[in-house]
C-alpha cells in the first residue's frame, strides 16, 4: 500500500499512516456488528449457551490435568475466551484452555511453580502479538502436516497417561513426569485399583461414548458429569464401601470470586530461563488456533485474518496470567460446536464466556462433588479424539520422509517433552522445505543449441546457435544456500572444460540469498582467473538489485547482466569469436 504525502501533511501524520498500513489488526467483531440483525443475535446467543455448557467440564478437566485448580481452568476459559472472541481474526473461534497445553503447563509448574507459569504465559502472549505484527500468520500454516500430527498424537498419549491414576483409583501421589517411569509406577501399583473408582470412570466413559449416537447436539461430557456425580453422591450416602475421590476432596472448597489481578517480577535471568517454555507455548498456540480457524473457514466459507488472530490470541495470553490463568488458544471441538449450533459471529464466543461466568458465580459449590474419575474419563475421550489415529494410518502410506518426521516428533513428545519436540519439529520443517526446494530446483547445461521457448507456454520456438567455447547453465528455482552449494559443486566439476564464456541463465531465479551471492562471486573470480567471461541472463529486477548491492555488476560489467537470453547468447558468441 503506497502512502501519498498530501500538502500540509506533517512527518508525524505520515509516520502514523505508514504504521497503520503496516499493522494487520482488524478484529472480526467490529466488522460483524456493522450489519448485525436480531435474528443473528438470537442464533449467536443460542450457540453461545450451548458452547458454554460444553466448555464447562473441559475447562475444569484441563485445569486439574494441568496441575492447577478447577477454578483456574474456568477463569482461563472466561477471560481468555472473551478476549479471543473480542480481538480475534476468526468469526467463530472459541478460545480457552485446551488439551494441547496440559503437558507443557504441567512441566512448567513442576519446574518453576505457578509464578513461573504466569511469566511464561505472559511472554508467550507477547511473542504471539509480535508474530501477528510481523505478519507471520500465514507462515505458521506452512509447518508440515506430519509434524503437527506427530506432536498432537504425542500430546494425546501423554494426556491419556496422566489420567490412569484417577481412572483406576490407584491413589498415587508424586507421580513421575517422564513417560517410562510413570508407566513403570502404574504397573507396579495395579494391585491398588479401587473398584468403586473404576466403576465410576467406566460409567462416565460409556455415557460420553453413547451420547453422540443418540444425539450429536447433546453434550456427552456434561451429561456424564451430571449423571455420574448425582449417582456417586447417592451411592456414597447409601453404602460405606463406596468411596470415590472428588474435586472437593483434593482441592477443598472452590472459591466463587474472580481473583484479584496480581503482578509478577520480570528480570533477565527469569526471561532467559523461561524463554524456551514461552516459545513452545506461543508456537503451539499459534499452530492450534490457526489450524482450528482453517477448519472453521472450510465449514463456514469465511476467511480468517491470520495475523489478527495471532494478535488476539496474544492479548488473551498476556491478560490471563494476571488472574492466575493458564495458556489460551483456539479450541477445535468447541469451535465446531459453535458452528453446528448456528454461531456465526464473535458474539457467540462472548456469550459462551458470560455463561461460564454465571456458572462460576452461582454453581461453583456443586463442582466440589464431581468425581475425579469422571473427569479422567472426559480427558481420555479428549485424548482419543486428539490422537488422530486414522490420519496417522493415512500418513503411513505417504513417502518415507513424512513417516520418519511423524515418528521422530511423536517419540520426542512422549519420551522427552513438548519443548524439545517443537524445537526439533520446526528444525525438521526447515530441513524438509530446503530439501524439497533443492529436489525441485534443476540446474541444466546447454551447448551448441538453445531453445528459447523451452520451459514456457510459448508455442513458437526460437532456437539459438551457441558458439563453440560457450556453455549455458540454467538455474531453475530460487538461488538460496542449499541450491548455491549444489550449483557450486556442478561448476567445480565443470572447471576442467574451460569454456571461453559461461552464461548463467537466471530467468526462473525468484530470489538470491547471501550464500548464493557469495558462491556466485567465487565462481566469477575463479572464472576470471582462468580467463573465462561470465554473462548473466534473464535477471529479474529484485535479483538484479541484490547483485548490484553485492557489487557483482562491477565485477563482470553491467553490460554482462542481460535481461534476455538472446542478448546474452549474442554477446557470448561475439566474445568467443574474438578470443580465437
Amino acid at each position: 500500500m503506497s502512502i501519498i504525502s498530501k500538502p500540509g501533511m506533517g512527518a508525524g501524520a505520515t509516520a502514523k499512516a505508514v504504521a497503520k498500513s503496516a499493522i494487520d489488526f482488524h478484529p472480526k467483531l467490529f466488522s460483524a456488528l456493522r450489519h448485525y440483525t436480531p435474528e443473528r443475535l438470537k442464533a449467536d446467543i443460542t450457540a453461545g449457551i450451548v458452547v458454554g455448557i460444553v466448555a464447562l467440564p473441559l475447562a475444569i478437566a484441563f485445569g486439574i490435568a494441568s496441575g492447577v485448580s478447577p477454578t483456574i481452568g474456568l477463569i482461563t476459559a472466561i477471560i481468555g475466551g472473551f478476549l479471543v472472541s473480542f480481538f480475534g481474526g476468526n468469526s467463530v473461534q472459541i478460545g480457552g484452555p485446551t488439551g494441547a497445553f496440559i503437558v507443557i503447563v504441567y512441566n512448567i509448574i513442576a519446574q518453576f511453580g505457578l509464578h513461573g507459569l504466569a511469566i511464561a504465559t505472559f511472554m508467550a502472549g507477547v511473542i504471539l502479538v509480535l508474530m501477528g505484527l510481523f505478519r507471520l500468520g500465514t507462515i505458521i500454516k506452512f509447518i508440515p502436516y506430519p509434524i503437527v500430527v506427530g506432536f498432537t498424537a504425542g500430546i494425546a498419549l501423554t494426556i491419556f497417561s496422566t489420567q490412569i491414576n484417577d481412572f483406576l483409583g490407584l491413589g498415587l501421589r508424586d507421580i513421575p513426569g517422564q513417560f517410562i517411569p510413570k508407566w513403570g509406577l502404574y504397573f507396579r501399583s495395579l494391585g491398588n485399583i479401587s473398584l468403586p473408582t473404576l466403576l465410576t470412570a467406566v460409567a462416565a466413559l460409556l455415557i460420553i461414548v453413547v451420547t453422540p449416537r443418540i444425539s450429536k447436539r447433546l453434550p456427552g461430557a456434561l451429561l456424564a458429569i451430571i449423571i455420574v456425580t448425582a449417582a456417586s453422591f447417592a451411592m456414597g450416602m447409601a453404602f460405606d464401601w463406596y468411596d470415590v475421590e472428588t474435586i472437593g476432596d483434593r482441592f477443598g472448597t472452590m472459591a466463587t470470586d474472580i481473583p484479584t489481578p496480581h503482578g509478577f517480577t520480570l528480570n533477565m535471568a527469569t526471561i532467559n530461563m523461561l524463554l524456551p517454555s514461552a516459545f513452545t507455548i506461543a508456537v503451539l498456540g499459534a499452530i492450534e488456533s490457526l489450524l482450528s480457524a482453517t477448519v472453521a473457514d472450510g465449514v463456514t466459507g469465511s476467511r480468517t485474518n491470520s495475523n489478527t488472530e495471532l494478535i488476539g490470541q496474544g492479548i488473551a495470553n498476556i491478560a490471563v496470567p494476571f488472574f492466575g490463568g493458564i495458556p489460551v488458544t483456539g479450541a477445535i471441538a468447541r469451535t465446531m460446536t459453535n458452528i453446528t449450533n448456528g454461531g456465526r459471529t464473535p458474539v457467540a464466543g462472548i456469550v459462551h464466556a458470560l455463561v461460564l461466568l454465571l456458572i462460576f458465580l452461582f454453581a461453583m459449590p456443586l463442582i466440589n462433588y464431581v468425581p475425579l474419575a469422571c473427569l479422567a474419563s472426559v480427558l481420555m475421550v479428549v485424548a482419543y479424539n486428539m490422537s488422530g489415529w486414522r490420519t496417522i494410518v493415512g500418513i503411513f502410506h505417504a513417502p518415507k520422509s513424512d513417516i520418519s518426521v511423524l515418528l521422530v516428533t511423536f517419540f520426542l513428545t512422549v519420551i522427552f517433552d513438548l519443548t524439545i519436540a517443537i524445537e526439533i519439529g520446526l528444525l525438521l520443517a526447515v530441513v524438509l522445505f530446503m530439501r524439497r526446494v533443492m529436489e525441485n530446483t534443476e540446474i541444466k547445461v546447454y551447448s551448441e543449441q538453445l531453445d528459447v521457448a523451452e520451459g514456457t507456454d510459448l508455442t513458437q520456438h526460437e532456437v539459438l546457435d551457441v558458439a563453440n567455447g560457450v556453455s549455458v547453465y540454467e538455474i531453475d528455482g530460487p538461488f538460496f544456500f542449499g541450491v548455491a552449494t549444489k550449483f557450486d559443486e556442478l561448476m567445480r566439476s565443470a572447471l576442467a572444460d574451460k569454456p571461453k564464456v559461461r552464461i548463467i541463465r537466471m530467468r526462473k531465479v525468484s530470489f538470491i540469498d547471501a550464500t548464493g551471492l557469495h558462491n556466485l562471486e567465487i565462481l566469477i573470480r575463479s572464472s576470471q582467473n582462468e580467463g573465462i567471461h561470465v554473462v548473466l541472463s534473464g535477471v529479474k529486477d529484485n535479483v538484479r538489485a541484490s547483485l548490484e548491492q553485492a557489487g557483482i555488476d562491477k565485477m563482470i560489467g553491467a553490460d554482462h547482466i542481460c535481461d534476455h537470453i538472446t542478448k546474452a547468447v549474442v554477446m557470448a558468441n561475439r566474445i568467443a569469436a574474438e578470443s580465437r
